[in-house]
């Protein structure tokens, strides 16, 4: 008698490649901040965005994509959403810790797998990810959380859940040419608003370097570690998963950018980690987090 179906094997392998991929996201959001006093935050979007839109081009050729009119609407809101999302996660980082920063972000996918439920069980993710919100607001005497950074974020997130909504609706149209042709439209968005503050500073050839980095490690890189890992795991798998992501960037902004949180909030950071894969493991419908949307 075979023990396979009462011993599932794991499969570390794309558990590894995600974790991976998570871990360069969050070493690009922190490197990221680095361009932010020569160019600010709007400015590093621009200089993300426009390098690794050429990435994707040059790698999914979107222009073999035939797009109807019908499907231009999809994406034209999956494009532009992820710009602003872009555009509002990386000015959330100008005044708000990268792990907070990710926590309230992370609302918005965390909407979405919530608001297609029916069960009351799931009212418990709800009010554990508020009481996660609450802890994120120090008490008197420490260092107060800045409410507009927190606003962009959560503004961040709003454009993450929209992103999934569209993305999932348009990916069924061209698969991975829709990530191209939305990276398109997502640094149209974002690089006028990049232009408009920096202007010729964005053409500085001292800052290609890390800028083209950032590009690689938040766009590229986590990219192609996602789609092996996706097609390697359940999706229910890859969204619990996907929740660690908050953590992940409350270490690298303590390693890379010297952030140290208080206790509170990480106990936040943990509250809606718990949220976010606990609604992951009881949603019935496969949402996807993939850092693909993730800034």
């Amino acid at each position: 008698m075979s023990s396979s179906n009462s011993h599932p094997t794991i499969h570390w392998q794309p558990i590894a490649l995600l974790l991976v991929a998570m871990l360069s996201i969050q070493a690009g959001a922190s490197m990221a901040k680095s361009l932010f006093p020569a160019v600010g935050a709007t400015g590093a979007t621009a200089l993300r965005l426009a390098l690794a839109t050429v990435i994707l081009v040059a790698v999914f050729r979107p222009w073999r994509a035939r797009v109807t009119r019908e499907q231009w609407p999809l994406l034209l809101f999956y494009g532009a959403s992820l710009g602003l999302m872009n555009l509002l996660f990386y000015k959330s980082l100008e005044t708000v810790p990268l792990g907070i920063a990710v926590a309230l972000e992370f609302t918005g996918p965390l909407a979405v797998a919530l608001l297609g439920s029916r069960h009351l069980r799931d009212v418990g993710w709800v009010v554990l990810a508020v009481i996660g919100l609450v802890l994120l607001v120090p008490e008197q005497g420490s260092q107060p959380l800045d409410l507009v950074g927190a606003a962009y974020a959560l503004g961040a997130g709003a454009c993450w859940a929209m992103y999934i909504v569209f993305g999932q609706k348009a990916g069924n149209v061209h698969g991975p040419q829709t990530v191209a042709i939305g990276s398109c439209i997502a640094a149209a968005v974002a690089v006028p608003f990049g232009v408009a503050h920096a202007g010729t500073a964005l053409l500085a050839p001292a800052l290609l370097p890390v800028a083209l980095a950032v590009a690689l490690l938040s766009t590229a890189i986590p990219y192609s570690l996602e789609m092996v890992a996706l097609t390697k795991m359940p999706t229910r798998t890859f969204g619990m998963l996907m929740s660690l992501e908050p953590a992940i960037a409350a270490l690298c902004g303590l390693l890379f950018l010297h952030e140290r949180l208080s206790m509170l909030q990480w106990l936040a950071i943990a509250s809606i980690i718990v949220a976010s894969a606990g609604a992951a493991m009881t949603s019935r419908a496969p949402v996807t987090t993939a850092a693909s949307g993730e800034a």
